[in-house]
């Protein structure tokens, strides 16, 4: 008979937190530590499902995903800008209304606090290209007039976030990409788990 993995059996026995004990949380933490070291895996999982989603642009948006970072990647970004690049509207599927915060709170722990800001607020400073359009100010980025980042959201913006609807740019496939995303969201760099050397 094959082995039994029993610690993937062990449950914490609190049924409220105040309850807890040492080995509670020890048998959480054995579980926790696996399932946070595949973070890439589900993010890499759920970034194909922009895979096909046209939302009537001329490209879908896993290619303007991956046009976004084969951008910055060739205008020589450190990993954690492409990776942020690479998953900058991977909320679209999820936060239709806020795709920003949801793509910043899932790239916040493993990015610099810049390039955090840039993904959480990316939608006001692209809409300066057609908000007027739609009805909408497209000077709404003026609201963040004044931020230390607002430059570096602009340039963002500008170079690779807007440019990359072109049906005709050869972008690298997703499985270039797959590594960085590895290697950046191995670490974290900010919040409570950020480990340090």
């Amino acid at each position: 008979m094959a082995d039994i993995d029993h610690h993937a059996e062990q449950r914490a026995a609190f049924r409220a937190m105040t309850e807890g004990t040492q080995e509670d949380w020890s048998i959480i933490a054995g579980h926790f530590l696996p399932f946070a070291a595949t973070v890439a895996d589900r993010v890499l999982d759920h970034l194909k499902l922009l895979d096909g989603d046209f939302g009537g642009f001329a490209v879908d948006r896993l290619t303007h995903s991956l046009q976004t970072a084969t951008r910055a990647h060739r205008d020589g970004r450190p990993e954690t800008y492409v990776v942020m690049a690479l998953l900058h509207d991977i909320g679209d599927t999820l936060g239709s209304y806020n795709h920003p915060d949801v793509a910043a709170a899932i790239v916040k722990p493993f990015v610099t606090e810049e390039e955090h800001w840039i993904c959480a607020h990316h939608g006001a400073f692209q809409g300066y290209y057609y908000f007027h359009y739609i009805g909408m100010d497209r000077d709404a980025r003026e609201a963040f007039r004044g931020n230390p980042y607002f430059a570096a959201c602009e340039d963002f913006c500008a170079k690779y976030d807007q440019a990359a609807f072109d049906p005709d740019y050869v972008s690298e496939p997703l499985s270039f990409f797959e590594p960085m995303v590895r290697r950046v969201m191995a670490r974290p760099l900010l919040g409570m788990l950020a480990t340090t050397d």
